[in-house]
Parts: structure tokens; C-alpha cells; sequence
């Protein structure tokens, strides 16, 4: 077999390590095409004044003993177990994330504890009847005041749209379970089997960086005689008679192939393609991505705050979450006395921020950091904006009803795998998009079935739950 897989990020290059595996033994030739000038996807690191930084905070963590095993067998002893603190900010004060209940009653004081307390309780007796919205699900879980405290602004800020159109699948993917009695045991009992996956307290993290695995990956791909091509974006795929049959390179170059594993935007993929119907291209204009701004700052200042990552929900400031990378590993700094910063701003292609020179979103991220009180102004040095377009798959209101058509029109097209977060317009986490890489593998090399489209919904029930810890894979809750 000849395959190509389309994109370098933790979905594609994952299909493309497991299916290294099998050159010269029924694979003839393995390709992968990214864009970009490295691997890694939104989960690259760069070196960036003699340090190692992620774009923005990225943790690994997963309870499926498939996705653990191969994280392992990728990292090998090249990692640490972080001690997870990420906080939220909010009217100029600091709470606790997840949310600990004498944390809360301090920083809101006791007549808003009282308030929300209530407001949870009005719930439980005349619920809100419509939670097929974001906000609707959330306030029917823990009550409005709650909710327009600790997810409204946040959400509005990363999606760009109001939280009433925001879909609900934001929430279920994402909080799950998670109410308010939920966070009240979470903070009272300690039962790590208990704690829900989102709000785990540590995490294995790679002493290279996030990235380090998937370039430690590509290492391995190529070794074993794959090629990875960077810096070649893939124009369209090509399909004849029902099945995927090779792609064309942005620079016009035609090649076949008998399998295409694609993480290209799912919009982008359905409307360079011949022959789609012009309603099902419709539908796939409809599905829209954010884009993502990072800006960096270099701090003269070892020790700024503790957390790996804060969440602002302050409308005073337009940054959404700020990264610390002196609090993740000190393989990252080394021998550095200074502090990297990470401010992430999140917009449209249309609006006037993705547009704004570097320089001026130098001095708005320098400006907010010091308005929020997390350093002085005297104390940056630099600073440095990395740019990410279509990198977080909107989950407007409905989106289901555009999205669905799509999937039916791709799944009729053989030999033809998508996944990813862009590829199957899902929000993973690097768990999911590694998880639907083996998978994608396997339906190709064992002629399984797997149903890609399901991972990140209806794949969070594990068969046999693990964890990685210092000393490498628990099987159940024994970490």
C-alpha cells in the first residue's frame, strides 16, 4: 500500500507512527504532508530565548491504556509528573481551579456565596427548561449566578459569540458531569477516582516539551523509511469512482496514493474537493474555526505566580489564559533567571486583532499583564506573537445540524480516513486526536471498523482505566 496522511499534529502523526511500523512489510510508501515548517500541530513547541515554550499550556492526560502505552513507548523515561495549579481570575482576585468551596466563599465573600448558593437551589427547583445552549446547560448544572461568574466570560471570549448560541456540546464534551454538588465533593474528598478528567491534579509532562513527542515520533518515522515532508501544504484531495485515490500539493504536483488519513480542516478539505454536492459544500462553508493569537513575554524575573496556566474571566482585559512556563518543568528554563509568559487572545480572520502589527499586540499583552498585577512593567524585555489560524473548531448553536451532512457525504468516500481536530471539526484534547490516529491505523491495517467520528463522545467510557505516573503505566485508579 502507498498512504499519505495530511497534517503533522497528534492525530496524523500518530496514524503515520503506528503505520511506520508496517513499511516493507505491506506498506510500500508512508507520507505525511504538513504545512508548517515542524510537527506538532497546536501542540508544537519552539525555543524562544534560550528556553523551551508550548503554544500556549498543553498537559497530557488520559485513562485509555492504548493511548497511555504509546504515550510511554514515545517518551520513554523523558518526563515528569506536574503538579497541576491553574487558577481563575476574577474582579481582581484569584480562585482556585478547580473550584475549592472555602476558596470561593473567601474570595466571593459571604452575601455572593449566599447569592449563588440560592441561585443553584431555584434551579433545582424551576430548572431551565432549554440547555441545548451553552449557557442553558451550564446554569441548569450550577445555577446562574455560577455560571455568569466562572464560564460566561471566559467562554464568550474564546468562541466570539454569545454563550445562548453557543452549543451545548461544548459543555457535555468538556464538563461532562460536572455540576455543582460535583464541585463541592471534588473540593471536600480527595478520591482520586472520583475526580473528573478535567480536573485531575497532575499530569506527565515531557522534559523537551509538548512537542517533543511528536518530534521524537517523526524521528521514528523516518527511520523506519517514512518521509515527512514540512513546509508542503496539501491543496485537495483527489477521488474517483467513490474512493480517495492521491492529493495534489499547493504547488500542483499530482500524486496517488491507496489510502488518505486527513487532519485538514474539515471546510477546507469538502470544498477543494471535485464532484462534492453543492449542498453539502454549503453546509461545510457553515463550519467555521477561531484563530488563535499568542504572545509571548520575556520577564526579568524568575518567580512571577505558581500556577501553570491562569483563566481571566475579567472583561476589563481582552487575554483569555495566561501560560507560566518556569511552573511546568525545569528542564524547560534550565539555567535561566528569567520567566517566559504565554497571553493568548482568540478572534476572527475579519476582526482588527488578527490584523494588528506584532509590535502593537506586544504592548496590549505588556499593558494587561501589569493592569491584572502579575508583573511590573519594567520587567519585560521583550516579546514575541506566534499566529494560529482555524485552530479551535466553533461549536455554534445547532452546528450538528451543518456538521452531520458532512460526515455522511465523507464516510461514503473509501479509502478516504479524517480525524483530528480540525480533519473531524472536534475539540480534543491530545488524548482524542492520538486516540483516533491509532484507530484510523488500524482500520487500515487490520480492516477494522472503527468509527472515528465517535472519539470524544461516545469513547469516554475506557475498557480498562490506567494512568502514568512517575514510575510509568497504573493500571485503575492507583495514582
Amino acid at each position: 500500500m502507498k498512504i499519505a496522511v495530511i497534517g503533522g499534529g497528534p492525530a496524523g502523526l500518530t496514524a503515520a507512527y503506528k503505520l511506520s511500523a508496517k513499511l516493507n512489510a505491506g506498506i510500500e510508501t508512508l507520507d505525511v504532508y504538513e504545512a508548517s515548517e515542524s510537527v506538532g500541530g497546536m501542540a508544537r513547541s519552539i525555543r524562544l530565548w534560550d528556553q523551551v515554550v508550548d503554544l500556549g499550556p498543553h498537559r497530557f492526560f488520559s485513562k485509555d491504556r492504548r493511548v497511555n502505552e504509546l504515550w510511554l513507548e514515545v517518551a520513554g523515561k523523558e518526563y515528569g509528573i506536574v503538579q497541576r495549579q491553574t487558577r481563575i481570575y476574577y474582579k481582581h482576585s484569584f480562585f482556585s481551579y478547580p473550584i475549592r468551596i472555602f476558596n470561593a466563599l473567601k474570595g466571593l465573600g459571604i452575601i455572593e456565596a449566599i447569592r449563588c448558593s440560592w441561585s443553584y437551589f431555584i434551579q433545582k427547583i424551576f430548572p431551565t427548561k432549554d440547555t441545548s445552549t451553552f449557557e442553558g446547560w451550564v446554569t441548569r448544572r450550577f445555577g446562574k449566578r455560577l455560571y455568569q461568574i466562572f464560564f460566561k466570560t471566559y467562554s464568550e471570549k474564546l468562541w466570539g459569540i454569545p454563550c445562548t448560541e453557543l452549543d451545548s456540546d461544548f459543555a457535555s464534551q468538556r464538563i461532562k458531569k460536572m455540576s455543582f454538588i460535583e464541585a463541592i465533593k471534588n473540593a471536600l474528598y480527595s478520591s482520586s477516582a472520583q475526580v473528573h478528567a478535567t480536573l485531575v491534579d497532575q499530569f506527565a509532562y515531557p522534559f523537551n516539551g509538548s512537542g517533543s513527542i511528536y518530534t521524537r515520533m517523526k524521528e521514528i518515522i523516518e527511520k523506519r523509511g517514512g518521509i515527512i515532508h514540512l513546509s508542503t501544504p496539501v491543496e485537495k484531495v483527489l477521488v474517483e469512482n467513490g474512493a480517495a485515490k492521491g492529493l495534489v500539493l499547493e504547488n500542483g504536483q499530482e500524486l496517488l496514493y491507496d489510502h488518505i488519513i486527513t487532519t485538514m480542516p474539515i471546510s477546507l478539505l469538502v470544498n477543494r474537493m471535485d464532484g462534492v454536492p453543492e449542498p453539502i459544500k454549503e453546509k461545510a462553508s457553515m463550519l467555521r474555526f477561531r484563530n488563535t493569537i499568542l504572545v509571548y513575554l520575556r520577564i526579568a524575573q524568575p518567580e512571577l505566580f505558581k500556577d501553570q496556566w491562569l483563566y481571566i474571566h475579567d472583561n476589563s482585559v481582552e487575554t483569555g489564559r495566561i501560560s507560566n512556563y518556569r511552573n511546568w518543568v525545569p528542564q524547560l528554563y534550565g539555567e535561566s533567571d528569567e520567566t517566559i509568559l504565554c497571553m493568548e487572545y482568540w478572534c476572527n480572520f475579519e476582526d482588527s486583532l488578527w490584523k494588528e502589527d506584532d509590535e502593537k499586540l506586544g504592548k496590549l499583552a505588556g499593558d494587561e499583564l501589569t493592569r491584572i498585577g502579575l508583573a511590573k512593567k519594567e520587567d519585560i524585555i521583550d516579546t514575541h506573537v506566534f499566529r494560529i489560524p482555524r485552530c479551535y473548531p466553533v461549536y455554534f448553536k445547532n452546528y450538528r445540524e451543518s456538521l452531520q451532512p458532512v460526515e455522511e457525504f465523507l464516510a461514503t468516500i473509501g479509502r478516504l480516513h479524517v480525524i483530528g481536530r480540525y480533519g473531524a471539526y472536534k475539540y480534543n484534547n491530545q488524548d482524542h486526536s492520538i486516540l483516533m490516529g491509532l484507530l484510523a491505523a488500524e482500520n487500515i491495517l487490520e480492516g477494522t471498523s472503527h468509527q472515528l467520528w465517535d472519539i470524544n463522545t461516545d469513547y469516554e467510557e475506557y475498557q480498562e482505566s490506567t494512568s502514568i505516573t512517575e514510575t510509568g503505566l497504573v493500571s485503575g485508579s492507583g495514582n
